[in-house]
């Protein structure tokens, strides 16, 4: 459910180009360590890799909405475009505590 939510607010946050195409690249190939993780249900080193991911995304998405947020001429798009990318971002706390907590149980210290 993680990657399923954070895969379509990456998708509605980049429908507009107002964003820059290292934010669609950094979200979606954290996303497909998060595939790895899922697929790879014993491996530690693909939860940490996702895990890491995220906790990296958090920054760089804070610094790529705040650099391409325009002053002026937001349309309906544009603002739901943003308004998705922002949603992402205050999700993300939240799935790197359920990714953490699926680290402790698959046996990470």
């Amino acid at each position: 459910a993680i990657i399923l939510v954070h895969w379509l607010l990456t998708v509605w946050g980049c429908m507009t180009y107002l964003l820059p195409p290292s934010y669609a690249w950094g979200n979606f190939s954290v996303l497909a360590v998060g595939i790895w993780a899922i697929v790879q249900r014993d491996s530690l080193d693909a939860i940490v890799m996702f895990l890491t991911g995220l906790l990296l995304t958090v920054l760089t998405d804070i610094i790529h909405i705040s650099i391409s947020y325009p002053a002026h001429d937001l349309n309906d798009t544009k603002r739901f475009s943003l308004g998705m990318a922002i949603f992402s971002l205050l999700l993300k706390p939240l799935s790197c505590y359920l990714v953490y907590r699926m680290y402790r149980e698959r046996g990470g210290e």
